[in-house]
């Protein structure tokens, strides 16, 4: 089974990116399913309603995970109550709104998929390790191909969470930074790692938003609004192997996708 990662995906032009190109390259590359993170969805903070929908109905998500930005939206709240395929960490205290673990079938395959916030550098949440044991002894063992999102700051604590799981789940990859790393591997274990799978929006920018603001406010400390930049959009992601057996991975590779790119994956639409 081949299952992609689509990394965070940044305000309307990462949104319509996914739109344009996701069916073509599912179609190209066979793949199973596609999970996205989409807590930056809205304007580069956020997923709303008509969002998920978006990237549900048109651009073909099978899974939407979230992150630190997962409430900025309170509209969103409804959607995370009721529908099982968009997630926010599971390492969220009990009464957040939503759940943090998706089981679907995909032909007739069992699949699980988590979310996870890091604590480095983050905002205070329950321990990501801690979680990841209790909801993995709760799975019934015949799940065998299990994802975890990983949406930490440190990558430190990414490969902490590789290492801790290695063996245990498919495949651990992390989001947030918004910058792809290039340490895609497979655990000896089993599981495919890698720190971050990167970002799906602008490339000509800081992290999806608009250069010059971006640096003036850095450099002055005054305030201003961090636009969501349109030029050279990009998709970055991960495509994992899993043996639909052991649940173990057999390969990884990092998949990134700019306007050349897109142009030939429309023969495949």
């Amino acid at each position: 089974m081949k299952i992609l990662l689509v990394g965070d995906i940044v305000g309307k032009p990462g949104v319509e990116f996914c739109v344009r190109t996701l069916p073509g390259l599912r179609r190209r590359e066979s793949i199973d399913v596609i999970i996205a993170n989409g807590e930056n969805a809205d304007a580069g903070s956020g997923i709303t309603q008509s969002l998920y929908k978006r990237l549900k109905n048109n651009a073909g998500v099978d899974c939407i995970t979230l992150g630190d930005h997962a409430y900025r939206k309170r509209e969103i709240f409804e959607t995370l109550d009721s529908q099982s395929d968009i997630i926010r960490p599971a390492n969220f205290p009990n009464s957040a709104p939503g759940r943090g673990l998706m089981v679907g079938k995909f032909f007739g395959q069992p699949v699980a998929i988590i979310n996870l916030i890091g604590r480095v550098f983050m905002k205070p949440v329950d321990c990501p390790f801690l979680k990841a044991d209790q909801l993995l002894e709760q799975l019934d063992e015949n799940i065998k191909i299990r994802i975890i999102d990983f949406h930490a700051e440190a990558t430190s604590d990414k490969q902490v969470m590789g290492r801790y799981l290695d063996g245990r789940v498919s495949a651990v990859l992390g989001t947030h930074t918004h910058v792809a790393t290039a340490d895609e591997q497979i655990l000896p274990g089993g599981t495919a790692f890698q720190c971050d799978v990167g970002m799906t929006g602008s490339f000509e920018s800081i992290l999806g938003r608009v250069i010059e603001n971006v640096v003036s406010t850095t450099i002055s400390l005054v305030p201003s609004t961090f636009h969501v930049a349109e030029r050279d959009v990009q998709l970055s992601g991960t495509i994992v192997e899993i043996d639909e057996t052991t649940g173990l991975a057999s390969s990884i590779r990092r998949v990134r996708i700019d306007e050349e790119n897109a142009c030939d994956l429309d023969d495949f639409n």
